[in-house]
């Protein structure tokens, strides 16, 4: 049974950090496509960052490319580290595993089948 757990989300100031945790279960992220994604309230959820099925290539949306940064550990945890963060970076944030998303639909939150919970993130001016 696959499982994601999302922890690390809280209420911070612009220009402050947060380091999002992922922690999966019942898969094996070096084979599944695990990204993070963000819905704010009245808008549709998007793509923030995330790994291929091989765990090879990263990709990251154009709105926080340069200041957030994805990783994963040996334990199955996925990391978002979040630097400069500005208030339209508030969002519920949710973790996604797939297993067969292809590269070209990696981005588009209707080809994963697993999510978590969703942890919220605020982020003040």
């Amino acid at each position: 049974q696959v499982q994601l757990v999302e922890s690390g989300g809280g209420l911070v100031q612009a220009g402050d950090s947060l380091r999002l945790s992922c922690a999966t279960s019942g898969l094996t992220i070096s084979n599944w496509a695990v990204a993070w994604f963000r819905q704010a309230p009245g808008k549709e959820r998007e793509y923030v960052a995330g790994f291929s099925r091989s765990g090879s290539n990263t990709y990251y949306s154009n709105s926080v490319k340069g200041r957030f940064t994805i990783s994963k550990d040996s334990k199955n945890t996925v990391y978002l580290q979040m630097n400069s963060l500005k208030p339209e970076d508030t969002a519920v944030y949710y973790c996604a595993a797939d297993r067969s998303v292809i590269t070209s639909h990696i981005m588009v939150p209707s080809q994963y089948d697993y999510w978590g919970q969703g942890t919220q993130v605020t982020v003040s001016s």
